[in-house]
């Protein structure tokens, strides 16, 4: 066997470490929250399916092992496995405390990542993938938490950027690179933060509600701007387009997220 073979042979069986360590913590969160919040077999069934998944994408993913960062992204996507399972499980007699608890650990990782990445060097394409994926689940779980008590139109929150995703197989212009944008990385974290607070019991329901519609409003906003400046430069030249995404792709690889799902 080549020292290539033995070096590819090396990183794959780590990557399955890795993922099994990752599954493990899955396991151990799920049984936390048994025993913290009673959680049923709903709740683990979602779970275990959300590590399972998450294990199956990675393995699948191409990536010879995971870095630094992208390590402390598993563990952004154990914390959104659990909080799916307990939503799921319990939905509106879900623990507020708890439920906030598992999800903000999970939006300060959120800024560690990004960090350790830069610290480390070790940003790439595929990891900026992992964090934005992490980021959109977990955005999802909590809409759809708070809309059990502000209404389901919150929904809208973690399924905007899903619908883009779909929407980019029928219109191919909307997969154009986009320039780096402060306010879309603005908005980003305040999806988050405004689902917590929005979900979390400490604020009256009408609080509640302008925090949510506010999030809302602002995503809708920089998914639009994100949208027209695609619609702007969807005619430039074929030739262009090499200097155009060498322009507008971040540092490290990788593409923004339009309207505010990415790091």
């Amino acid at each position: 066997m080549s020292s290539q073979h033995r070096q590819v042979r090396r990183a794959t069986d780590q990557l399955k470490l890795q993922t099994a360590i990752g599954m493990a913590g899955q396991l151990l969160l799920l049984g936390i929250l048994w025993g913290v919040t009673g959680l049923g077999p709903v709740g683990w069934v979602i779970g275990v399916a959300c590590g399972a998944s998450l294990c199956a994408l990675l393995l699948r993913s191409g990536k010879p092992a995971l870095g630094p960062a992208d390590l402390v992204t598993l563990s952004r996507a154990v914390l959104a496995g659990g909080t799916a399972a307990l939503v799921a499980d319990q939905g509106r007699d879900a623990s507020l405390v708890v439920v906030a608890v598992v999800a903000s650990s999970a939006l300060v990782l959120d800024a560690v990542d990004g960090l350790v990445a830069r610290r480390t060097r070790t940003a790439s394409a595929l990891g900026a993938r992992f964090d934005m994926e992490t980021d959109a689940f977990l955005i999802l779980v909590l809409s759809a938490f708070v809309g059990l008590f502000v209404g389901m139109w919150v929904l809208a929150i973690g399924a905007i950027r899903y619908v883009f995703v779909a929407a980019q197989q029928v219109l191919p212009w909307l997969r154009g690179p986009l320039p780096p944008s402060r306010a879309r990385k603005t908005v980003a974290a305040v999806q988050g933060i405004a689902l917590v607070v929005a979900g979390s019991g400490l604020v009256p329901g009408p609080v509640a509600v302008f925090v949510a519609g506010g999030a809302l409003a602002a995503l809708v906003w920089s998914f639009g701007r994100d949208i027209a400046w695609l619609w702007h430069v969807r005619t430039l030249p074929v030739i262009a387009e090499g200097a155009l995404e060498l322009a507008v792709v971040k540092p490290g690889g990788g593409s923004p997220a339009p309207g505010g799902n990415g790091g």
